[in-house]
């Protein structure tokens, strides 16, 4: 089970008394927030896209919607989320649990811009009713982040 693999990674990392699981679901943004107690744009949605058929993950705000221009300028292609079935298995979790963290090998991980405006965020943890509250330096070190890309809008 994916929240396991996750547990096991924050475990290893003396971090795993953070992982929270809820008894409502968290697999949105919205029910995250409400879980949680928090606005929406400190959820840290993790989307999943196909980039040259290879699995990426874009972890962004709540509030902050994938700009297709400046997706293209970036990954010089058009912005492709993998469907459902795809995501569970090229990252490793379902949709509405899907982090950056325990993820397949192979899976690229950038961290949004959004981001950095907020002292800590909240990313799931491979459930969905599950999460952890982060830093932005935690979030950098832990989801083994590629690079930061600015590929959002709305959120400004």
């Amino acid at each position: 089970m994916s929240i396991e693999k996750v547990k096991a990674f924050f475990a290893s990392r003396g971090m795993l008394e953070r992982v929270m699981e809820f008894d409502v679901s968290s697999a949105t943004v919205e029910l995250a927030a409400q879980a949680l107690g928090v606005d929406g744009s400190r959820i840290a949605k993790t989307l999943s896209f196909s980039v040259d058929g290879k699995p990426v993950l874009v972890v962004t705000a709540g509030d902050a919607r994938i700009d297709n221009a400046k997706y293209k300028a970036f990954f010089h292609t058009k912005a492709k989320m993998l469907a459902h079935e795809e995501a569970a298995q090229l990252i490793g979790h379902a949709v509405g649990g899907v982090c950056p963290f325990a993820v397949n090998e192979g899976v690229a991980v950038y961290l949004d811009e959004s981001l950095k405006r907020f002292q800590t965020v909240f990313p799931a943890c491979g459930s969905g009713n599950s999460a952890i509250e982060l830093t932005i330096p935690e979030l950098e070190e832990h989801s083994a982040c590629l690079q930061w890309v600015d590929v959002c809008k709305n959120w400004e």
